[in-house]
């Protein structure tokens, strides 16, 4: 071992003991400090389930990227992370545990050596793969985030909460084509890769490893760039089946292929402003990366098994010159040939070029066309519920324009009914007041009487006291007038006599 791997052992041995996975409580909506590593921060709505439980994966205090890991199934759900790089090749690989998720009793908060929680840890392995549960078996521990922001860190991903079943063919090649979409595709149409965020999951199957650990169906591969204006959204899917290529799929397709149909992104990672053109450069990243794998495909099927050249060596020494020349022609036979399979070849990559590229097309015209339907089928939808509305109001009014109507009926016949009233108490008011006058007439004549003979008396008095008035009037006048002679006559007789005198 050289000094370079000695120094990775003991970067690897001191990391290990400063490791913490710390479980996040069922109670808690996210992932804690680990809400970090997902597109605005939330987590994918729908995947969590009984029996699963979630981890923030951390290192010296700082946190590398979260899992949700399947007790049942002793695999994880998915990991999340951002903007990773690949892991170096000379990395020395040290599975660990999670003490907490066997024993949730444990005091044990990080992440130990899977050698030490044998001792440490009760009843481990109750509920987490074990290294144990791959042996005597063709699978070997795959890790959903074999990516690291550098070698400082990447004890982090060999923790076997982040592992599933994976032969090693498949491992190696699931392992090409992330590396490859990573560093060709994914982190350059991102910006620096700062806003990219990442989730890889596994679908299990109805096989298991040992009949403990369950095998995936596929796996899966979801990127978001939240980049402002240039943001977009990618899937990928990779079945373990043997001759499969990864697949390049939306999102939203993804979503419909995992189990309980979830929402990995939220608002699909900002569907409404992503950028196509960007999409359509990393599908043609991806159109290269399958094109290679089927090449190593071929070459690995075309390989002649190990061992069979020393044998083909040995026994054509023995081969007669016709068969010789027989094997020079058909060599001579494929040279002549070889050009044209190789422009055979060309031709059948451009016609399958031009019909992705028209698939593509037609894909993206139908998607306008249903966002137009969409949008007049919105409207539609908004016009027939404003409508609805509308006649809901005007109805709902109904009973109470019709109690309006009532009462103001009530109130006309009211007023007839007191007019008729007033009439009818008119009508009858004059002969009760003819009766009344007739029956206060004796009391108002006796009333009378007293008054009458008061004026009769009064006039009486009135009538004497004039007659003594008169009486005394006269009586008194002729008295004067008969002094008044009297005196007269006495004047005369005194002047006459005086005369004489």
């Amino acid at each position: 071992m050289g000094p370079a791997r000695w120094l990775a052992l003991g970067s690897l041995l001191a990391l290990s003991s400063l490791l913490e996975g710390r479980l996040v409580g069922r109670e808690d909506a996210g992932f804690g400090e680990c809400d970090q590593f997902f597109y605005a921060e939330t987590p994918p709505a729908g995947l969590a389930a009984e029996g699963h439980v979630k981890i923030c994966q951390r290192s010296e205090g700082t946190e590398h990227f979260a899992t949700l890991y399947s007790t049942r199934d002793r695999i994880p759900v998915y990991s999340a992370f951002r903007a990773p790089r690949p892991l170096p090749a000379s990395a020395e690989q040290r599975w660990l545990v999670e003490p907490q998720i066997d024993d949730p009793n444990s005091n044990l908060e990080e992440v130990m050596n899977e050698a030490d929680a044998i001792t440490t840890v009760s009843n481990l392995g109750s509920k987490q793969a074990l290294s144990a549960d791959y042996l005597d078996s063709d699978y070997q521990r795959g890790q959903l985030y074999p990516f690291s922001f550098g070698i400082d860190f990447h004890t982090a991903m060999f923790t076997l909460t982040n592992a599933a079943p994976m032969t090693p063919t498949f491992q190696e090649r699931w392992y090409m084509n992330l590396n490859s979409l990573m560093d060709r595709a994914l982190t350059p149409q991102c910006g620096s890769g700062d806003d990219l965020y990442i989730i890889t999951g596994a679908v299990p199957s109805d096989s298991k490893v040992n009949d403990k650990v369950t095998i995936p169906e596929f796996v899966w591969l979801a990127a978001c760039c939240a980049v402002p204006g240039g943001g977009w959204a990618m899937g990928f899917v990779k079945y373990t089946r043997d001759g499969d290529v990864i697949e390049d799929v939306m999102v939203k397709e993804l979503e419909k292929l995992l189990p309980f149909n979830p929402q990995l992104f939220q608002n699909n990672c900002g569907e409404a402003e992503q950028d196509t053109e960007k999409m359509k450069r990393i599908l043609e990243v991806v159109n290269q990366v399958q094109d290679e794998e089927r090449a190593v495909r071929s070459k690995e099927s075309a390989a002649p098994p190990s061992g069979s050249g020393s044998g083909a060596r040995s026994g054509r020494s023995a081969l007669p010159p016709p068969e010789e020349r027989s094997s020079f022609l058909g060599r001579l036979i494929g040279f002549i040939a070889t050009p044209f399979i190789k422009l055979f070849q060309l031709i059948c990559y451009l016609v399958v070029g031009i019909l992705k590229s028209i698939v593509y097309f037609l894909w993206y015209v139908a998607k306008q066309g249903v966002k137009g339907i969409e949008s007049c089928l919105y409207r539609l939808g908004s016009a027939t519920v404003s409508y609805f509305l509308a006649i809901g109001e005007e109805l709902a009014s109904i009973p109470w324009k019709v109690l309006k109507v009532i009462v103001k009926v009530i109130r006309a016949l009211l007023r007839i009914l007191c007019c008729l009233l007033k009439v009818v108490c008119r009508i009858l008011g004059i002969p009760v007041r003819v009766l009344v006058d007739v029956a206060t007439f004796p009391v108002y004549t006796m009333g009378a009487i007293p008054v009458v003979c008061k004026d009769i008396a009064v006039g009486l008095g009135g009538t004497i006291s004039l007659l003594f008035d008169t009486a005394f009037g006269t009586v008194g006048g002729l008295f004067q007038v008969a002094f008044s002679v009297c005196q007269r006559i006495g004047y005369k007789v005194t002047f006459d006599s005086s005369g004489e005198l």
